[in-house]
């Protein structure tokens, strides 16, 4: 493929929802060593890309780049059990984020 040539549509494929990706960074231990260096390694990652990192034309506002990390089931263990959530075994749960609208009409339809 060459620079400026899109695919044409077909299937669920539209061209028009293609969008540049100016910079990604990807950390990880290559046998899955868990540790904190690899969380500040990702912060000093998006740090460089201070323009991914929710710093664009608005410094206010975020474009969602962020760190995608695993939590330790301990973690999760306590925090549920604050809300008297009771967690199946590791690995048979799995947390998400769901950004809802603000105004109350919107958010319940």
């Amino acid at each position: 493929m060459h620079a400026g040539h899109r695919p044409a549509k077909q299937g669920l494929y539209r061209p028009s929802n293609e969008r540049d990706a100016c910079g990604v960074g990807f950390v990880a231990h290559i046998k899955g060593k868990k540790s904190h260096d690899i969380v500040s390694k990702g912060l000093e990652l998006l740090t460089n890309l201070t323009h991914r990192g929710a710093t664009g034309y608005d410094p206010k506002l975020g474009d969602g780049a962020g760190l995608l990390m695993q939590l330790p089931d301990a973690f999760m263990r306590k925090e549920a059990a604050k809300l008297g959530i009771a967690l199946p075994a590791a690995g048979q749960y799995a947390v998400g984020n769901v950004f809802l609208p603000q105004d109350a009409k919107n958010r319940a339809a």
